[in-house]
């Protein structure tokens, strides 16, 4: 069976900044296409997968950029860069949205290979991944592409970090966590959008209150990507 390639926008090395893995040294993988539409999204280039904004893969690896660039990358071509480019054993898979693919063949690379890997997803998709995966949830609720956050994606998530803004977040959060049938011990971390001083100040009552985690964006207090 012929591997599977995927469209991916960029690959960098950084610090993860949010979430349960917070401070883990990171090799950021960004799948290219969304359909999701959230308003306050930071990487809008990576919604379209256009042929004339497709380039060679030499000019995806180790650069990151808000470009609309891509290239097709095969699992092993992938590995294969993290093993001579990076040091960091840790891999997030992201985009985009990258649950629109199939990620099985790339998760299961990685695994074998040593590397732990994470996926950000905005739960409206399946989740097409190897089991070991963790699996981090940011539901989407009432964007503009009309998508639903389905119930496979909460049932395989290892965590659930949810954007919050005002009070209407919190209560589609709580929606979705009630209307779960499986997974009922799931992390959930709240965060703040773009630190914002309401925002946060709900997120910390929400935490206190319910026994979640507050997640913050460290990497933009320090200033890296």
């Amino acid at each position: 069976m012929a591997s599977l390639a995927l469209p991916v926008n960029e690959v960098f090395e950084t610090i993860q900044g949010e979430g349960f893995h917070t401070g883990v040294p990171s090799i950021f993988v960004r799948l290219q296409g969304c359909d999701v539409g959230c308003s306050w999204c930071d990487t809008k280039h990576t919604w379209q997968v256009l042929e004339s904004d497709r380039v060679q893969p030499e000019l995806i690896i180790g650069t990151s950029g808000d470009t609309a660039r891509w290239a097709m990358l095969r699992p092993n071509q992938l590995l294969e860069q993290f093993k001579t480019r990076y040091q960091a054993k840790h891999i997030v898979i992201t985009g985009g949205e990258p649950c629109i693919y199939d990620l099985h063949e790339l998760t299961n690379v990685l695994i074998t290979a040593g590397y732990s890997v994470q996926i950000e997803t905005s739960g409206t998709y399946p989740v097409k991944a190897a089991a070991k995966a963790w699996v981090t949830v940011s539901p989407k609720v009432d964007m503009k592409g009309g998508k639903v956050v389905i119930e496979q994606a909460l049932h395989r998530a290892n965590e659930i970090k949810h954007p919050v803004a005002r009070e209407r977040d919190l209560t589609n959060l709580k929606s979705l966590l009630t209307g779960m049938t499986s997974n009922l011990d799931v992390l959930v971390c709240l965060q703040p959008i773009s630190q914002q001083q309401r925002a946060t100040e709900l997120c910390i009552q929400a935490c206190i209150e319910n026994n979640w985690r507050l997640s913050l964006q460290t990497h933009k207090f320090i200033g890296i990507e």
